[in-house]
């Protein structure tokens, strides 16, 4: 028998329905059956669900549609705001069979409307010092309800940091919130249901509000606070309803007070500082201390201000939360040369300590100083540059029959080894600390496994690297003072970050942020979304860069890809369209060239042969860099508009793809393929954007892989070639030598920061020199997942699980059998549900392989002897055949799409 199975809206987790901006959501769902199950149609069944009352049928309908994803929304009328509705669905088969019905989906909308609005933008009252960092704000208000409730929505945010309670409660479990967007055109705000901690009678909303973002310090050399304001403000509406059906609202006005807190100072850089005396007891309930008390500051009556300017959009975005997702405790404990206590924690995170248990005198104050990596046995800081990463926590206090707990709340570090200054005597450490992970709570969507340690620790080591950057925002690196949303980054990671993770929120929201960056630039992309550095003379290139601002095409296609969305495309298309024309061509003809040659381009960032303190010098030539992705830019432009019915740019794009391609031909490549940068990343470049004749491709990849021999199969490779090396010498013939490459240990490689003891991707090959000395150059991260994307060749080539439709409709299964492997499994749950492929090598001989494809997916097997390709349906296959010839399987290029 068929299920009906993850019944979703959108893009979005079933634990993320909450408070959605979306009046006519699509709806999406998948099949679990033994056998077959071609769908014919389905029935639909909406209800409206009431607070007060049982769920209302408002819509059963049969459909005829053989699609189960991003189908339409059933009712011609949208949703309204505070609208909670439930969906399921009877999946109906070509012979008639009806599936069970789902489980029901729930969403509930928010506040869509600026009128919903009725609360007030409040602040505290006195003045500050805007070149300092402030101490934390508490607002509290008390209100009475006299009647029993139903149920209560907080809708929330604040322009700075909020953490909320209600009742002495904390209020959900969100770190960090509202997030960080374009604060000057976006604010999220969030909507929690506190049904459950509200009671008949008095009740106490407190809210802590902080800086972070909005007005701490960021950027280098120091940087710059109050980027998008001065003031820390909270807008708060807590809506209830009655089981009579009586509704009250609480909303932040006049009405509420305002003290500062305990937290003194929290920065996103340098840390958070917090006096335990200077708690202010129940200030989140009903039994609040009084105003003037001895040791708390008094409470004042706080500042209403104008209203968000309308140029500020409050919307609730499709990002999932940032979390406290994990925790790990120590795995020793170290003296240093020097004397120093330091914890390692075995991993390198990001997020922050927790003190679990800890007791001693009034006053003492506990420092905690974070870092990657150890040098010369210390902590190993001068890669933070102008950043503390520093908590320090003073102690109200106590003995060890009643113990102080801590953790911080608005800042976050990035950190393997923490020191720890000022441990009370005779208070056990080791036990007494655990680390916290924090990042945006993504679902895991990929794995992938092989017989070779080294690849699975590789693997490993880039997952944790994008969880690590994915905090908010896709950053650079997650430790010294920048931890910006760098968009060169994105664009070479974004299909690898949308194979490993459900990512597609916190894309979609930064995708609209880089839009609105781009306005305020008259078009031009910004170098890091949100934009930090517009205006600032020694941060802001200003000048049109290929590769960053190509995400502006390269990051919604891969979105695309893993989806099948195209209203993605359709939404971004304005953004492409604007940077393809803000590129400066070298146009001496009738029609468009290349890049013009004035222009300065980082191209082949950090190529190790580049020098320390100049990372865009590399082996290739920037320009032909540039001129790669310009092509690449333009071959997506053409699908793109296809696909969104634009027939006019489509043939636009088109001819100017074909000229520009047949250039590049002209310009940097010989007749029989030798590149005039006679590099790593021109030939993968050239070979995986399939910008050469195939008489040029077949020469060009015997070079690619003779220079990769010639070189002692160490990587030649920057940002820009890094994701394609090992592809163009396996799409050209040559899969021994790009496992030569892939499992080489010396620097550099990607497996030599492991033997290093890397436990995240490093930003440069040799951020540690084989001395165990940290590289000289400024720049210098040990957490950047760039580098991290060879991982798409982990699961398409070795373990043999690629796409070859938008949206995994179609899937490859080719596993390239080479080096000492003997097996390999690669996973991904698609919207269809789980793909999976696993093969061994068994002590006999055979080669075994057993592959799990969805309802609604064809597998293309590509038969071990070459003889054709097999076609598979949903459900379970094992094959098994002898392992002559397997390392001789004809490799094409995988996708039927551009890379």
């Amino acid at each position: 028998m068929a299920f009906v199975q993850n019944v979703r809206f959108e893009h979005y987790s079933s634990e993320n329905t909450l408070g959605i901006h979306e009046t006519r959501p699509r709806i999406s769902w998948a099949y679990q059956s033994e056998t077959p199950f071609r769908q014919h149609s389905y029935n639909i069944e909406l209800s409206e669900c009431s607070s007060i009352g049982n769920p209302r049928v408002i819509c059963s309908t049969n459909v005829s549609s053989t699609n189960t994803i991003l189908e339409p929304w059933p009712l011609e009328q949208p949703l309204q705001s505070r609208q909670r509705v439930s969906v399921r669905i009877q999946g109906i088969s070509e012979q008639g069979q009806l599936t069970p019905w789902s489980e029901p989906a729930t969403l509930e909308t928010g506040l869509m409307d600026p009128s919903d609005w009725k609360a007030q933008r409040i602040a505290s009252p006195w003045p500050k010092d805007v070149e300092a960092p402030q101490p934390e704000e508490l607002f509290r208000v008390v209100s009475s309800i006299s009647e029993t409730i139903a149920s209560a929505r907080l809708y929330i945010t604040a322009q700075g940091l909020y953490e909320a309670e209600i009742n002495g409660k904390r209020v959900g479990d969100y770190f960090l919130a509202p997030g960080w967007t374009e604060y000057n055109s976006v604010l999220h705000y969030q909507t929690y249901d506190v049904t459950e901690l509200l009671v008949k009678g008095d009740n106490c909303l407190g809210v802590r509000v902080s800086e972070g973002w909005f007005n701490g310090r960021i950027g280098f050399e120091g940087g710059r606070r109050n980027i998008w304001g001065s003031r820390n403000c909270l807008i708060a509406q807590l809506e209830v309803t009655t089981t009579e059906g009586i509704k009250h609202t609480i909303v932040s006005d006049s009405s509420w007070s305002v003290t500062t807190g305990p937290i003194r100072r929290s920065e996103i850089y340098d840390g958070e500082l917090y006096d335990a005396s200077k708690e202010v007891h129940g200030w989140s309930t009903i039994k609040s201390e009084p105003a003037g008390d001895s040791v708390c500051e008094p409470w004042h009556r706080v500042d209403t201000l104008d209203p968000l300017p309308g140029s500020i959009t409050l919307t609730a975005g499709y990002k999932e939360p940032t979390r406290r997702v994990q925790t790990i405790e120590p795995i020793a404990e170290i003296t240093t040369p020097s004397g120093k206590t330091v914890l390692d924690f075995g991993q390198n995170l990001v997020g922050y300590l927790r003190i679990k248990s800890i007791n001693g005198p009034a006053g003492h104050k506990v420092t905690f100083k974070h870092a990657e990596v150890l040098e010369n046995g210390e902590l190993g800081t001068r890669p933070l540059r102008e950043c503390r990463a520093t908590d320090e926590y003073v102690l109200k206090g106590s003995n060890s029959d009643s113990p102080e707990t801590w953790e911080p709340r608005f800042t976050f570090h990035g950190f393997r080894y923490a020191q720890i200054d000022q441990w009370p005597e005779g208070c056990h450490l080791k036990g007494s600390i655990e680390a916290v992970v924090c990042h945006t709570d993504m679902l895991k969507l990929g794995d992938f496994q092989c017989s070779n340690d080294m690849l699975n620790k590789l693997w490993h080591n880039v997952t944790w690297s994008m969880r690590d950057n994915f905090l908010s925002v896709p950053t650079d690196c997650p430790q010294r003072d920048e931890r910006l949303g760098w968009t060169g980054d994105l664009a070479l990671f974004a299909p690898t970050a949308m194979f490993m993770y459900q990512c597609t929120g916190i894309l979609r929201d930064w995708l609209i942020d880089f839009q609105i960056a781009q306005q305020t630039r008259d078009g031009l992309p910004a170098m890091v979304v949100p934009d930090v550095l517009v205006g600032h003379p020694n941060w802001d290139l200003g000048i049109p860069c290929a590769i960053w601002h190509d995400v502006a095409v390269i990051g919604p296609w891969a979105v695309y890809s893993a989806t099948g969305d195209v209203e993605i495309l359709r939404t971004q298309y304005g953004s492409m369209q604007q940077w393809m024309d803000k590129i400066e061509r070298h146009t001496d003809s009738q029609t468009p060239n290349l890049w013009h040659p004035k222009c300065f381009q980082l191209g082949d960032w950090l190529d190790p042969s580049a020098p320390p303190d100049a990372p865009f010098k590399s082996a290739t030539d920037s320009k032909l860099v540039a001129d790669a992705f310009l092509i690449q830019s333009l071959r997506l432009m053409s699908l793109i508009a296809g696909l969104i019915g634009n027939a006019e740019d489509e043939k636009k794009y088109s001819i100017d793809f074909t000229s520009a391609r047949k250039q590049f031909q002209d310009e940097w490549v010989t007749p029989n393929g030798l590149m005039s940068s006679d590099s790593q990343t021109a030939y993968a470049l050239a070979i995986c954007f399939d910008l050469l004749t195939e008489s040029q491709r077949s020469g060009a990849g015997n070079r690619l892989a003779r220079i990769v021999g010639i070189n002692g199969f160490n990587i030649g490779t920057g940002f820009a070639g890094t994701p394609y090396i090992c592809e163009a010498l396996a799409q050209t013939g040559h899969t021994q030598v790009a496992y030569a490459m892939l499992l080489n240990q010396t620097c550099p490689s990607w497996l030599y920061p492991i033997t290093m003891g890397a436990t995240t991707t490093w930003e440069r090959w040799d951020s540690m020199l084989p001395d165990g000395s940290i590289n000289p150059g400024d720049m210098t991260s040990f957490n950047h997942y760039a580098f991290g994307a060879v991982a798409t060749f982990l699961h398409e080539r070795v373990a043999g699980l690629s796409q070859l439709e938008p949206g995994w409709k179609r899937v490859r299964i080719e596993p390239k059998i080479g080096a000492d492997i003997t097996s390999a499994s690669a996973s991904h749950i698609t919207p269809y549900g789980l793909v999976s492929v696993s093969w061994n090598i068994t002590d006999g001989g055979k080669f075994n392989i057993e592959i799990i494809i969805p309802e609604g997916v064809i597998a293309e097997l590509v038969t071990p002897d070459g003889s054709g390709v097999k076609l598979l349906e949903g459900g379970r296959y094992s094959f098994d055949t002898s392992i002559e010839g397997t390392r001789d399987w004809p490799l094409k290029p995988i996708s039927l799409l551009p890379f």
